[in-house]
């Protein structure tokens, strides 16, 4: 997940003055809470199952681009989609970092039901962080970072949801999904680097499909992008993007987490604004795509939590109960619609 937060976080923040979030990556998985359940509709996402996903992912080690371990985990997450009858296109390209290194990129996308018309998008990115630049130690600062969150997260609740849908079956035969994971997101300019204000480089994965999909005229009803999805004390708030293009698509998300009793981590308010994946898919695409992205707004080290972009982005501050909370959600978002 990259730095870019715009001036109109301002607005966001005044927005959001009234709440209290906690760092929430500084303590061991806990108890969720939760409210009154008033509808649940489709099957059950499990929990565990997108966990051990996730520690898959982060069993490859740091996954930066261009390395061994990154094009081992690719292949693992596009055998993965293909177990779960999902058809998995891979779109390779040659992206220009802010360096001027030639990234080796795959945007790995895993269609469910490919022949039917009316289609939602699921979008994360798999690559890793090839920097600590944001931990509180400088000796960190260039080292790998493992990415629990901030990467394998996202992909490993896609992942369960393939999963539990190709064994539900429950959806409408005219109805079709696509996971896509985005290559390239997280190679942008390092805090370190001098001379340079950290604004550059981030999303290239999903900025090339933005211009350059995996079908003509691809056109889903709307997209949905998890990152950041798997930490402690996560707060999911209407992200500033998302509202500005795809308030609606934030509309439905928030009545069915609030259905499913997670309105108390759901917060039915604007938080920051961020330039994800989602921003050129929603200016250069025009997809509707809101990003469910983890948001701090009190936590002094990042509003995106302490882990983000540290050495401590790792399985110990993974919570299974959020993974479980975003991922019951996004299933209920499926078979509400």
């Amino acid at each position: 997940m990259k730095r870019g937060v715009n001036i109109f976080m301002a607005v966001a923040l005044a927005a959001t003055a009234m709440f209290t979030v906690s760092c929430g990556n500084n303590k061991k998985a806990g108890q969720t809470q939760t409210e009154e359940k008033t509808v649940i509709s489709g099957p059950t996402f499990n929990a565990d199952s997108a966990y051990a996903y996730c520690k898959a992912q982060c069993d490859f080690g740091p996954r930066p681009m261009n390395t061994p371990a990154h094009e081992e985990c690719g292949k693992w997450i596009a055998d993965k989609f293909a177990s779960f009858g999902c058809n998995v296109i891979k779109q390779k390209a040659d992206l220009k970092a802010y360096d001027g290194t030639i990234l080796k990129s795959t945007n790995i996308i895993a269609e469910y039901n490919p022949k039917a018309a009316r289609r939602i998008m699921f979008c994360a990115h798999w690559d890793s962080r090839p920097w600590a630049d944001n931990d509180t130690d400088e000796n960190n600062h260039k080292t790998p970072i493992i990415a629990a969150n901030d990467g394998a997260s996202g992909v490993s609740v896609m992942l369960e949801l393939a999963r539990v849908i190709s064994e539900h079956k429950g959806l409408p035969e005219d109805f079709g999904i696509d996971f896509i994971c985005f290559d390239a997101e997280d190679w942008g300019t390092p805090q370190w680097d001098e001379g340079e204000d950290g604004s550059g480089g981030w999303a290239l994965g999903s900025e090339y499909w933005s211009k350059n999909p995996h079908k003509a005229g691809y056109k889903p009803e709307f997209g949905i992008l998890l990152d950041m999805v798997g930490g402690t004390g996560a707060k999911f708030y209407r992200e500033g993007v998302s509202e500005e293009f795809a308030s609606h698509v934030n509309d439905i998300v928030m009545k069915a987490a609030k259905d499913l009793g997670y309105g108390s981590m759901f917060i039915n308010e604007v938080g920051g604004y961020v330039t994800d994946d989602h921003y050129s898919i929603n200016t250069i695409a025009k997809i509707p795509t809101i990003d469910v992205i983890a948001y701090h707004p009190d936590c002094q080290q990042s509003s995106f939590g302490n882990t983000w972009h540290t050495v401590n982005d790792t399985m110990e501050f993974i919570d299974k109960n959020t993974l479980g909370a975003v991922g019951q959600t996004m299933v209920q978002v499926l078979y509400t619609r």
